[in-house]
């Protein structure tokens, strides 16, 4: 069990603090700043990484080595998925929410916090802590390009992604791959009164393919969606070009590519018919991961749960999170509950309670084999 206290009135400031500092996906530099300076003022090396060379923004990954880093890393992201510059956070009945106006941004403001009260408590109790490595990423919220490209040391075997909305004790053994594609059809314009003969419609070609093609929930381990549609210039114009963008997520990597090849062949088809043209890309916006039982990643974090108290509950989710980032480079993670309510939305909130048992999850996995 933890043996040191853990303070509601602390951590509640700290997360305040780090949820009232803007931070949307490549705009993380007062989040960093913060962070580091947490960091540096406890004397710890704190090392920025290239990965923003990749999508243009403003702040690297933060990674800090304890003690020469250790095999595993605790790690949260540092972006929101919407502004927080005007959260007013409310609290009431040790639940922490806003007045409607924003996010509270507890996904993942409340990740950085446990590791960061977690680390500040260890420093408080031992006077030399075991190897581990804690991180923070940028972009999650868009396109993982943070930890795809997070420079972590090769002896780093396993991750601990502070990150799901579950509550304390839960923690993502399984999660799918999501594929992104972009299809362009192309067909003829023409007077949509004068000449509509001359013209082939891009519209009608997408359309007749769309509803050939199964959407939603396929199976229960696959989806699809058609998510964004801009084609056409004008009513009295035939339209000569569509683009559409959609995804395909599944626990399997052969289920997405079925369906993938579903949506080629359909659309080949409809375009044939009337003599469009297509051209259909796509990429993994992340892999899908399952994590055995047996591996010592689920074995450390069961312990670790159990150690405050909690019952560990293995859980699947249908979103991706750095955990698959991770997996995919070979770093077995699991991404752990910490109980932000509601992500992404203006009635987002998390219990103070639930913000101590994450930290003292990140305690144990501090200081415990």
């Amino acid at each position: 069990m933890v043996s040191v206290m853990f303070e509601p009135e602390e951590i509640k400031d700290l997360f305040i603090s780090l949820a009232k500092i803007e931070g949307l996906s490549k705009n993380e530099r007062n989040v960093n700043e913060f962070i580091k300076n947490f960091l540096t003022n406890y004397g710890l090396p704190v090392f920025e990484d290239n990965a923003n060379s990749i999508d243009g923004g403003n702040s690297g990954n933060l990674i800090c080595k304890i003690n020469g880093g250790g095999d595993f890393v605790l790690l949260a992201h540092m972006d929101t998925v919407s502004s927080t510059a005007q959260l007013n956070p409310v609290i009431e009945n040790g639940k922490i929410t806003t007045d409607g106006n924003s996010i509270l941004g507890a996904d993942n403001r409340a990740g950085i916090t446990a590791i960061l009260y977690a680390l500040k408590k260890s420093i408080e109790k031992n006077n030399s802590l075991k190897p581990f490595t804690i991180a923070f990423t940028i972009c999650e919220e868009t396109t993982l390009s943070g930890s795809k490209n997070i420079e972590l040391d090769d002896k780093i075997k396993m991750g601990f992604v502070f990150d799901s909305h579950l509550d304390p004790g839960n923690f993502i053994i399984k999660s799918p791959g999501a594929l992104m594609f972009t299809i362009s059809v192309k067909g003829k314009p023409a007077h949509a009164g004068i000449e509509p003969e001359k013209g082939i419609n891009a519209i009608e070609c997408s359309a007749k393919s769309i509803a050939r093609i199964k959407q939603g929930r396929i199976d229960e381990e696959t989806t699809l969606n058609f998510g964004k549609i801009m084609g056409g210039k004008a009513t009295n114009v035939v339209p000569s070009l569509v683009n559409i963008e959609g995804e395909i997520r599944s626990f399997k990597i052969e289920k997405v590519e079925t369906q993938f090849e579903i949506v080629n062949k359909i659309f080949q088809e409809e375009a044939d018919k009337i003599g469009c043209s297509i051209n259909i890309e796509s990429q993994w916006d992340f892999k899908p991961y399952r994590i055995n039982p047996e591996s010592e990643v689920y074995q450390r974090i069961n312990r670790a749960i159990r150690a405050i108290g909690l019952e560990p509950k293995e859980a699947f989710s249908f979103g991706g999170s750095d955990a698959n980032s991770l997996n995919a480079r070979g770093i077995q993670a699991v991404n752990i509950g910490i109980g932000a309510k509601n992500p992404h939305s203006n009635k987002e909130y998390i219990l103070i309670e639930h913000l101590i048992q994450a930290s003292k999850i990140a305690y144990q996995l501090m200081n415990y084999e």
